[in-house]
């Protein structure tokens, strides 16, 4: 048995001390955060993750300014202690639960210093619970709120430093299992090719926040699937679901990455939202699918580097980068014609087939 500080909360889960999870060496516990301004201005997004069963915690910071990706990543030996949010330059404070947290960077040796209060525009919206298996292996089986909210603070970049107060974005806090650290060295029989339909696309309007989420299997079939309006400063009753929601993709050829969006509501809000991208925003650069800093990766007790991408060179086609967050403008268009607009991210993660956007292959892309 190993006592830690968080055993000193009421947090248990089992009747073992919080520095275990059960016994499923993928056990992972993640907060992640985005940010922007208006169009120009720049874009941040952080992610922070706790691996209990392989005593490694890994954080990234990443600044999207001027065209170029600065990626700040850091890992470090977990040592079985959960209640230590800081991995290296990177920390997380949780200022009040479900509400406000403040994010921090401090690594001048790295050119990046960022104090970043972020501020939940409503109550958190608790996607339903993800579960997917391969054949008899589990795949996934994890829990996921999703918040968006207001930023205020700044960011500094090879000295200059800018305001982030009024940028609005979304974070999210998951937690159970997934993929994580080193791959599985015995493959599922029969051998079956990969496939992962993932569309996540939190968008922030004047008013409220509208959500919409779609895991599709290779039919083109959901398989978990949300769509919920949140109005400023909306408490868990006032959340409102509907439960009649499609997406069409027009994707950019040669590409897994679309060049636009139209998620259709029915119920009494109904109309469409439509995604129009701006720029995507590598994941690789908070660690998702990074072939150095993919998360869970042992990197001894501690080890800190910066990576720089210019997005005009990045190549959509290499495996690490189908997996992005395309900064969006997004319009709500109702069935009577009338309109709001706000701004928001497209994430996109499709490996494998996918019938309704024309991918039969792992990796073919559209024409």
């Amino acid at each position: 048995m190993a006592l830690t500080k968080g055993d000193d909360f009421p947090i248990h889960q089992t009747s073992e001390p919080i520095a275990y999870s059960g016994a499923d060496r993928n056990f992972y516990d993640r907060y992640f955060f985005n940010g922007y301004g208006r169009e120009g201005e720049d874009f941040f997004a952080l992610a922070f993750g706790v691996y209990p069963h392989l005593n490694i915690a890994d954080a990234s910071f990443c600044v999207v300014r001027g065209g170029v990706q600065t990626a700040l990543h850091a890992s470090r030996w977990l040592n079985m202690e959960r209640m230590d949010l800081s991995v290296g330059p990177i920390s997380i404070e949780v200022l009040e639960p479900l509400q406000r947290l403040k994010l921090i960077v401090d690594a001048p040796e790295h050119g990046l210093a960022a104090q970043i209060v972020f501020e939940g525009r409503a109550f958190p919206v608790e996607e339903p619970r993800f579960i997917r298996r391969h054949g008899p292996r589990g795949f996934m089986d994890y829990t996921r709120l999703t918040q968006n909210g207001r930023y205020a603070g700044w960011i500094e970049l090879d000295g200059q430093r800018r305001s982030v107060d009024g940028f609005m974005g979304t974070r999210d806090r998951s937690w159970g299992v997934r993929p994580v650290g080193a791959r599985d060295s015995q493959e599922i029989v029969p051998p079956q090719a990969p496939q992962f339909f993932w569309i996540w696309s939190p968008s922030n309007f004047d008013n409220g926040s509208f959500f919409f989420h779609s895991n599709d299997d290779a039919a083109g079939d959901p398989w978990n699937r949300r769509a919920v309006w949140a109005r400023e400063g909306a408490g868990l009753a006032d959340l409102r679901e509907i439960a009649d929601c499609a997406i069409q993709i027009d994707w950019k050829a040669g590409t897994r990455h679309a060049r636009r969006a139209v998620v259709t509501l029915g119920g009494a809000k109904g109309g469409e939202v439509i995604f129009e991208p701006q720029f995507e925003f590598f994941m690789s650069g908070l660690g998702y699918g990074h072939p150095k800093w993919a998360h869970g990766l042992s990197h001894g007790a501690l080890e800190v580097e910066r990576e720089d991408l210019k997005l005009a060179e990045a190549d959509p086609r290499l495996p690490h980068h189908l997996h992005v967050q395309a900064v969006c403008k997004v319009t709500w268009r109702g069935a009577a014609g009338d309109k709001e607009f706000g701004r928001g991210v497209l994430e996109q993660l499709v490996i494998g087939p996918h019938a309704p956007s024309g991918f039969a292959e792992v990796m073919d892309f559209a024409r």
